[in-house]
């Protein structure tokens, strides 16, 4: 299965080039896997659909090394200012506020419109040493105990160990693989987004026009760019135009703007908001990330960021899988955390949508975590603070900041030395260890994972041994 036919030979091909196939081309090159990307584009996606970046993500990335160039790509949100009938009748904030502290030092989320934080990525990506194919359609796949084959539209055949669906909601691969998605219709309203240029309007709100029949229009200064992004809900049942005359007529009728203040469209989009989840994450070689294993409204900006944390999740365990540090068995437990997690985060975005969740410390994904997972496991008799299956907080031990230590693809020991086994202990790879954790963890040693959660928990390092034989925790990275 692994040859060379009209393609190439690569342990992970990633089907998709938006922010979850780029964060896991990221996440396995910086781990030396063979991985390419490929997209069915021409080139990157051009709007800014997903343009929120939780802090949760934003943790995700300042350990691939992108935060700053995200942060310089966008900017804070602006207040919501609502508009009727002409007037301005007060602003609010976009979202509660969450009040930072040591364990979390980001809990604001930054706007950065989707086609710059898939440029940050790229270029990430790209300057590791790893490829993005466009021009690349899969229209099948095929696997055996080997491997798998996608066949590209032009009939080239690409062979690869493992191959990672990322190519959006109306996934092929998930599609060429039989797994179905179920879900449900969150508003039966015809929505428009788009990125314009236009005159007349401030950018310090995000400018909400409200009609008396619940449909509306909402233009919103995208930071980091010159550009508005405008939301739409349109009354009845009629495609909206997407044509800069459609998107022109649009913004007449909805604010006091005239046609003309529109001076230009960039990007647009019509959909209607409605949730999926795939029946599966994993078929064999087979997996899925992103949009093809989950569909959200965009309310609440939690998309991307699930998205994003699905490769996240992943990259690790392909890593020691490819390697051999971990059995393959490794791999089920992407699906078992990833779908319990991404379903959740569903009826949390519905909420958002209909107006029963509001914006803040439910939507900032950092209490996001996988204490039912069977890589959770809390062996002290008494346990307190944080958990195994918990988010590691960051902190302070002697005098190093946390995050700057789990930076990097290896795994964390807190609270006690590193067992004389553990590959690359000492040299900077495989396992670090510190002599203790942060009071904010409670008593006892704590194991990290990669992805920042806690593995492990035990009154002593008395077990340890066991569950590294099985996560690859202990091995070289």
């Amino acid at each position: 299965m692994l040859r060379r036919v009209g393609g190439f030979v690569v342990d992970v091909l990633i089907v998709g080039a938006g922010p979850t196939g780029l964060t896991l081309g990221i996440d396995l090159a910086r781990r030396g896997v063979e991985a390419v990307v490929v997209e069915q584009a021409d080139a990157l996606f051009p709007g800014s659909r997903g343009k929120g970046i939780q802090p949760r993500t934003q943790e995700v990335f300042d350990d691939l090394g992108v935060l700053e160039a995200i942060r310089a790509a966008g900017g804070p949100y602006p207040p919501r200012i609502v508009w009727k009938d002409g007037e301005r009748l007060g602003e609010q904030p976009m979202f509660e506020p969450v009040e930072a502290e040591e364990g979390a030092p980001y809990t604001d989320p930054l706007m950065v419109a989707q086609w710059r934080t898939q440029e940050v990525l790229y270029a990430r990506l790209v300057g590791l040493g790893g490829r993005v194919v466009f021009g690349c359609r899969v229209t099948a796949v095929e696997q055996d105990a080997s491997g798998v084959s996608a066949r590209c539209g032009d009939g080239t055949v690409l062979t690869a160990r493992y191959l990672v669906a990322a190519d959006g909601g109306r996934s092929a691969v998930r599609r060429a693989v039989g797994v179905g998605m179920d879900g449900e219709t969150v508003d039966a309203a015809p929505f428009l987004v788009a990125d314009v240029r236009l005159r007349g309007l401030d950018r310090d709100h995000w400018h909400t026009f409200l009609a008396d029949d619940g449909s509306g229009v909402a233009l919103c200064p995208l930071a980091g760019t010159d550009d508005f992004q405008l939301q739409a809900r349109l009354p009845g049942d009629t495609g909206p135009d997407l044509t800069l005359d459609g998107v022109r007529e649009l913004v007449a009728a909805y604010t006091p703007l005239s046609a003309g203040d529109v001076t230009e469209l960039r990007w647009a989009s019509d959909f209607r908001p409605r949730t999926g989840l795939a029946d599966r994450f994993r078929v064999g070689r087979v997996l899925l990330a992103g949009d093809a294993a989950h569909v959200h409204s965009p309310a609440g900006g939690q998309g991307l960021n699930t998205s994003v944390q699905d490769a996240y999740n992943l990259g690790w365990k392909l890593g020691a899988v490819l390697r051999g540090e971990a059995p393959e068995t490794l791999l089920d437990t992407y699906e078992e955390e990833r779908r319990a997690n991404a379903a959740a985060v569903l009826e949390l975005s519905t909420g958002v949508h209909r107006g029963t969740v509001r914006r803040g410390k439910a939507t900032v994904q950092l209490g996001l975590g996988y204490r039912e997972s069977s890589l959770a496991e809390e062996t002290r008799t008494d346990p307190s603070g944080v958990r195994a299956g918990d988010r590691a907080p960051d902190g302070t031990v002697d005098g190093l900041r946390l995050f700057d230590v789990f930076r990097g693809p290896h795994w964390t020991l807190l609270g006690a030395p590193a067992p004389a086994t553990a590959a690359g202990s000492g040299s900077g790879s495989g396992l670090r260890a510190l002599p203790a954790a942060p009071g904010s963890y409670g008593p006892g040693v704590f194991l990290v994972r990669p992805d920042g959660y806690v593995g492990w928990a035990g009154d002593t390092a008395r077990g340890l041994a066991e569950y590294a034989a099985r996560t690859g925790a202990f091995a070289g990275s």
